[in-house]
């Protein structure tokens, strides 16, 4: 009896600060966060921004290349170009979700468990892991696709069994052996769909937020963020950092203004990637007179945002 006394003390405990904790969105918390010194640089193929006319430039009357954009201890992106009519192998990941932003051209995607879908400029698409996949540009011009994997993954190429498997694939590096495996393919769910149509989807029917995830799991956050143009902040707004991870960005629509510590203030226009390295103080501002949108890109869903003490939490 005693026993039951104490639970019920507590569960009455519980239930009398729950109105206060559902507030603590609304309270200004302070503590000492630590910043690198010295400020933590862009190591290549890193860099504040990778501009999508320069890139397509350099690989100019080429149909199919790879630009490497991002590698840290989190991602791997890279601009990748598919010439028409060529096709990817099937494949999958083992424990991890790829997603993708595309960039221009037409990519038919196959997807186990989903109807075939073509996706063109401005989509989001997303194969979460252990789902095989594989995808073909249509039409008469090369696809160009941002595509986004956690760093220092392999992929898996799926087999029919002892029997009949064909022969293994080749990666250097690599010895492929032929393995058996019980664990099902993870699922889409409400956060986490297949694909979002940005231009037809996103803009004509905008979320009543000005932001919306797309990506949401306990190691990847893919978030639309749109708004309209407003006068770029001052110097005097820093913007906030991360503890211990990076953040990058691509492009939507519209132009974006950044600020990071350490530069003046630069614009991004669509297609182009934005790096911001851990602990390095950034701000993101919708740029111009019209909508713009930015896609963030981080391996933490609840992230912590650093503000200046004085700026009481926010931008």
């Amino acid at each position: 009896m005693k026993n039951r006394n104490v639970l019920v003390a507590a569960a009455m405990l519980l239930s009398a600060f729950a109105p206060a904790l559902a507030q603590d969105d609304a309270k200004i918390w302070y503590s000492w966060s630590p910043k690198p010194v010295p400020m933590t640089p862009w190591k290549a193929p890193n860099k504040p921004i990778w501009r999508l006319s320069e890139i397509m430039d350099a690989h100019k009357g080429k149909s199919d290349w790879v630009q490497p954009i991002v590698r840290d201890q989190d991602y791997a992106a890279d601009y990748i170009s598919l010439g028409a009519g060529q096709k990817t192998k099937p494949q999958f990941w083992a424990d991890d979700r790829i997603f993708w932003y595309v960039a221009s051209g037409q990519i038919r995607f196959h997807i186990n468990g989903q109807e075939p879908f073509v996706a063109s400029k401005g989509w989001l698409v997303q194969v979460p892991y252990r789902n095989i996949y594989w995808m073909e540009t249509v039409g008469n011009e090369p696809s160009v696709r941002l595509e986004v994997v956690r760093n220092n993954r392999t992929p898996l190429y799926p087999a029919s069994g002892p029997q009949d498997a064909g022969p293994a694939p080749k990666e250097k590096g690599k010895t492929y052996v032929l393995a058996s495996y019980r664990t099902p393919p993870d699922k889409y769910d409400e956060t986490n769909k297949p694909y979002v149509d940005f231009w037809g989807d996103f803009v004509k029917r905008p979320p009543t937020r000005g932001d919306h995830a797309f990506v949401s799991d306990t190691t990847n956050f893919m978030n639309i963020i749109r708004g309209h143009g407003t006068p770029t902040p001052p110097d005097s707004n820093k913007g906030h950092f991360h503890i211990d991870y990076n953040e990058f960005w691509v492009v939507a629509e519209g132009t974006i203004d950044y600020k990071m510590e350490g530069m003046k203030v630069f614009t991004a226009n669509v297609g182009d990637v934005v790096y911001a390295p851990q602990g390095r103080w950034h701000r993101a501002s919708w740029a111009g007179n019209g909508m713009s949108t930015r896609i963030a890109i981080n391996p933490r869903p609840y992230g912590m945002h650093n503000f200046d003490a004085e700026a009481g939490a926010k931008q």
